[in-house]
């Protein structure tokens, strides 16, 4: 019988510790698959963030690091300075990288940082019990803003991934999903396009994947992902913000 779905070589056989119906899992499949089908599992470097995900190192079969809360793209930017043939690549919350992890990122992107980010947007702070985030929509309810969040009150939610776009140093800005299985494929492609922004030495990359949290949200796992198509896109719409090509050197 021919095997046609198998679990990717540089994903362990660790069980996740992450909850049912967790965009993350999906994620590190995705990942992982993408690793393997460009090769990249002897020569790529992944930063885990503080989170949900900090155990990342222990599901990825690759060279992974570890960065305190928010500096991910600044441990990938001494990486990177330091191995310029590896491939780097940050994988980090909206609470790590839209509030503490603000400076380190927008201006890693304005360097034109030749790495590549995974920024992963659940509305919420996952791991320390469903707080407001920054990227907390209007009208959601998490355990800070009982009754919605309220733009006078609380704000407005950031669109980070249109900020980064502006940035003269970036190159690949999109927003995906993992809440169908074509939002799925589509954010397998966007990865793969990331790190090949890094390997022809184009700068900044960045993928922002819309992702459930139906522990945090009080939903099912099937109501979480039609809440992110009916709800979430409205503020945080998908598609390409940004991609630069060119005859730059290859980095290869």
């Amino acid at each position: 019988m021919k095997k046609i779905f198998t679990r990717p070589k540089s994903l362990k056989t660790t069980p996740f510790h992450y909850c049912p119906g967790c965009g993350h899992s999906l994620l590190h499949r995705i990942i992982g698959e993408v690793i393997d089908e460009m090769n990249l599992q002897e020569r790529i470097i992944g930063v885990p963030p503080a989170g949900c995900a900090v155990l990342a190192y222990n599901y990825f079969d690759i060279d992974m690091g570890e960065a305190s809360h928010g500096r991910g793209a600044a441990v990938a930017t001494g990486l990177k300075r330091v191995l310029p043939d590896r491939v780097v690549f940050t994988y980090q919350g909206d609470g790590d990288i839209a509030a503490i992890g603000t400076a380190e990122t927008i201006h890693a992107a304005v360097r034109g940082e030749n790495i590549t980010t995974i920024f992963v947007n659940n509305g919420v702070y996952g791991m320390t019990g469903g707080q407001m985030a920054p990227t907390t929509v209007l009208g959601q309810n998490t355990t800070t803003s009982p009754g919605g969040r309220k733009e006078k009150r609380d704000g407005f939610p950031i669109n980070l991934s249109e900020m980064l776009a502006i940035a003269k140093g970036s190159a690949y800005i999109e927003r995906t999903a993992v809440s169908s299985p074509a939002h799925i494929l589509k954010t397998k492609k966007a990865i793969a396009k990331a790190l090949h922004t890094q390997l022809k030495g184009y700068g900044f990359s960045l993928v922002e994947v819309l992702s459930p949290c139906p522990t945090n949200w009080k939903m099912s796992p099937a109501d979480a992902c039609r809440w992110i198509e009916e709800v979430m896109t409205i503020s945080y719409p998908l598609g390409v913000l940004k991609e630069i090509t060119g005859d730059k050197k290859d980095a290869h």
